[in-house]
């Protein structure tokens, strides 16, 4: 049986096409520039079985609208730009590929925090405006805690990386008991007892009703000064306003983001006057490596339930739906 394969961004890596022209699917794309609106008229208008999600929104009314919905699969692991809600209320599944961008997003991660803490990019930029700007206030990793917020797999893999340059390393997840994945890596209980801790504050969580502004004007004068925040999650995660203050007051000696809470991030945001903010624009998971595994992971996950087989439970973020699947 041949199946329409509508995937939310203008491309898909070719080691996901593959897998999905060489079943027969017929493949939709989203034009360029498309928006939410642009997802809503086209799974109104053509016969979707399922739906590779990329960045752009995945609405309840796109779901209701296309009777034909019968998958959904993240290219990624980040659901909140997929009305979750609209789809379990059908019983369709949404998917995730969870460990596919694991690496790229723990390498990016590490590398916003050893430019934060030596303030490279600023020196980079004063150097290519004709200024030999010498900053000699960096701050030196060994010794120092990594502590982090969400411990899966981005999170172990940046703790191995910070164990190896002499960091400690703490880690708080709810959804962990406190027996530690790694030797020597204790779990905190909470996160108040987490902060105090966190020379280096890092951010591998998913966004939320219960994260939405977890690192927020509470949290930040709980951390030692001179704390460094790394967030390669969400944005929204951290409360914005918060951020800014605490820069700019010298709470915190820098920030690395990958996310902001608006993406594109809006011209006048103060966040690109700051010069202890380094920023990049949600890439964390973009090397052609983790794109190419995130294809796959999607275009499997998709095929896998169309043809009737189980895909992994644990890769199920509405585990509920999963018992429309006949044994």
């Amino acid at each position: 049986m041949s199946y329409t394969i509508f995937i939310t961004a203008p491309s898909l890596h070719a080691d996901g096409v593959a897998i999905l022209e060489n079943a027969g699917c017929r493949l939709i794309y989203l034009e360029k520039g498309g928006d939410e609106a642009a997802v809503d008229r086209i799974m109104g208008e053509n016969p979707v079985d399922a739906v590779i999600s990329r960045t752009v929104n995945l609405s309840g009314k796109a779901i209701a609208n296309c009777q034909t919905l019968k998958v959904v699969s993240k290219h990624g692991v980040g659901v909140s730009n997929i009305d979750v809600a609209a789809a379990t209320a059908r019983n369709i599944p949404v998917f995730v590929t969870p460990g596919a961008n694991a690496q790229s997003v723990a390498e990016m991660a590490l590398g916003l925090l050893l430019a934060s803490a030596r303030r490279i990019a600023w020196m980079d930029q004063e150097i290519k405006s004709g200024r030999w700007s010498r900053a000699q206030d960096g701050v030196e990793l060994q010794g120092r805690t990594l502590a982090l917020v969400g411990f899966g797999q981005i999170g172990q893999r940046l703790a191995w990386a910070c164990l190896a340059l002499g960091m400690k390393v703490v880690a708080y997840d709810p959804g962990f008991s406190l027996k530690s994945p790694i030797e020597g890596v204790p779990m905190m209980s909470s996160l108040d007892e987490l902060l105090p801790l966190s020379d280096v504050l890092s951010l591998h969580i998913p966004l939320t009703a219960q994260t939405r502004g977890l690192i927020g004007r509470d949290a930040f004068p709980k951390l030692p000064d001179d704390a460094i925040l790394i967030n390669t999650a969400r944005g929204e995660v951290v409360d914005e306003a918060a951020l800014i203050d605490a820069l700019r007051e010298g709470k915190l000696y820098a920030a690395g983001l990958d996310t902001t809470a608006e993406e594109p991030i809006a011209p006048g945001n103060p966040l690109l006057a700051l010069s202890n903010v380094v920023l990049t624009p949600h890439v964390g998971g973009s090397t052609p490596a983790a794109l190419a595994a995130m294809a796959r992971g999607a275009a499997d996950n998709v095929l896998g339930f169309l043809s009737g087989a189980r895909p992994p439970q644990s890769a199920c973020v509405n585990p509920a739906t999963m018992q429309s699947i006949k044994e």
